[in-house]
């Protein structure tokens, strides 16, 4: 992997991040995102740097009912010092027998909840970045959670997003239910659901946020598409450390970047395109490795092409074919037709990436916003609202 200096930069006086009895010594954690963070990238980022790497989101009712696809989701590989799972759900019982289950079955280190994602078939529900909306719900969600979690000496973490929309903001209150709670640190997307990925992150919230919990770790999330990003909302915000999601999509070497910038190093990954191809290759295999399954894991890679092969100059036939691969042999030999000798573009490979979606009206359960509070048929919905499918 070709790196490069940039003009030096004083170390970061940021201590290592304590989560109860875990110490990440970059205060960088891997966000949970579906169908991206299975073990096979956790692998892939851990290679290039250190930090926190959550798998895929999990539902609480697939977990307490043992779906293959939910257990897969939360297996760890061996060598992965700190096994950190996120949970999603709306019933109190259903997500304390999940966070039970795997303390009682030794099958995680770190626990998160979500209450940040923003995609209808989650909010419609009540979840996700809708939830907090309802202090009732959310304080027995998190409460529950954080009772079970104490005894196995696991800390919990929670995930949200700044509201609803800009008229229903919930942050602070949920960031201080959750302190008063128990939680081991709170991270803030600095946007709300109404936005969904468009836009700007609002780093402001964050530092409020920050300033309104002076007693816990407050993490910040949104925007961080370099290590120069990173470094920046740690100045702006105060905060204790920061959640990468889209900014690492086909760009594992990303947190080997953020462990530089950290520790006051100017090394940064500039890849020309064969080491992206040798990436490409070495994430293909580690699919493999994951799934048991080389057809599978190819279907699954081809969602990574787009991301990795950013800026690089690729004529459009051999992109259509790397989307279409079926085989580690057929990987190899279309990887093999690129121009290899192809230096790193510069900022065309840099920025933004994946689909930001556009401002929407998020779907909401019928009357969600009349109150703060569950109603009498509410509250009867909410125990049969739990998702079954894990990983989005």
């Amino acid at each position: 992997m070709t790196v490069v200096a940039t003009p030096p930069a004083p170390k970061l006086e940021l201590p290592p991040l304590k989560l109860g009895p875990i110490t990440v010594d970059t205060p960088v954690i891997l966000a949970p995102m579906a169908g991206i963070t299975n073990s096979a990238f956790r692998r892939l980022c851990r290679e290039y740097g250190g930090g926190l790497y959550v798998a895929e989101m999990v539902t609480s009712r697939a977990l307490v009912e043992r779906t293959p696809e939910s257990l897969r989701i939360i297996s760890h590989d061996d060598d992965e010092k700190v096994r950190s799972v996120q949970l999603y759900g709306v019933d109190p019982v259903t997500v304390g027998a999940a966070v039970r289950m795997l303390v009682e079955e030794d099958r995680a280190d770190h626990i998160d909840l979500n209450f940040g994602c923003p995609v209808p078939k989650v909010t419609r529900r009540g979840g996700g970045s809708a939830l907090p909306w309802k202090i009732d719900l959310f304080t027995s969600i998190v409460q529950t959670a954080v009772k079970e979690a104490s005894k196995g000496n696991i800390p919990l973490t929670i995930k949200m997003r700044k509201g609803i929309d800009d008229d229903h903001l919930t942050y602070l209150d949920a960031g201080r239910i959750a302190r008063d709670s128990g939680v081991a640190a709170v991270a803030l997307h600095g946007r709300t659901a109404a936005q969904f990925y468009s836009g700007q992150a609002d780093w402001s919230a964050i530092a409020r946020l920050r300033e309104a919990l002076p007693d816990i770790p407050v993490l910040g999330n949104g925007d961080i598409w370099s290590a120069e990003d990173a470094v920046r909302m740690v100045r702006e915000t105060g905060v204790d450390g920061v959640v990468v999601g889209r900014g690492c999509q086909g760009r594992p070497w990303l947190f080997g970047d953020l462990m530089a910038a950290f520790e006051g190093s100017d090394v940064r990954h500039k890849p020309g395109l064969r080491q992206v191809a040798k990436g490409i290759y070495r994430h293909a295999e580690l699919m493999v490795e994951t799934f048991g399954d080389e057809g599978k894991a190819l279907r699954e890679i081809r969602k990574h092409m787009a991301w990795y092969l950013k800026g690089y100059v690729v004529g459009s036939d051999l992109r259509h074919r790397l989307a279409l691969v079926t085989s580690l042999e057929v990987l190899r030999g279309t990887l093999d037709e690129l121009d290899l000798d192809s230096p790193y573009p510069g900022v065309d490979a840099e920025g933004p990436r994946g689909r930001a979606g556009s401002p929407k009206k998020p779907a909401l359960p019928k009357d969600w916003l009349l109150d703060r509070r569950l109603n009498a048929e509410q509250s009867q919905e909410i125990a049969a609202a739990e998702l079954d499918v894990s990983g989005g």
